[in-house]
């Protein structure tokens, strides 16, 4: 599970890589540094991933990234997807 600590900490790797969160929230970290929220989900056999932000100055926080993979997840089991609603 990650941390604010734990992302502060978060080093840039050549290529893109992930870290996982809890209930399918991950942060992808690009080679530049930049480490963003994302989640991935399955809608009417379609594989998605919706990006809520970016972590650090000027971007959201870890319980804000939470907050919104919760509303995400109650619009993708109603059966609307994050597509054209983010």
């Amino acid at each position: 599970m990650l941390t604010d600590t734990r992302l502060r900490h978060l080093k840039p790797k050549e290529k893109l890589y992930k870290v996982n969160d809890r209930d399918g929230l991950y942060v992808a970290v690009t080679p530049a540094g930049t480490i963003s929220f994302r989640y991935n989900y399955s809608i009417n056999g379609r594989q998605e991933t919706v990006i809520f932000g970016r972590y650090g100055v000027g971007g959201i926080t870890l319980a804000e990234a939470r907050e919104r993979l919760n509303e995400a997840k109650k619009m993708v089991a109603g059966g609307r997807s994050l597509e054209t609603s983010t």
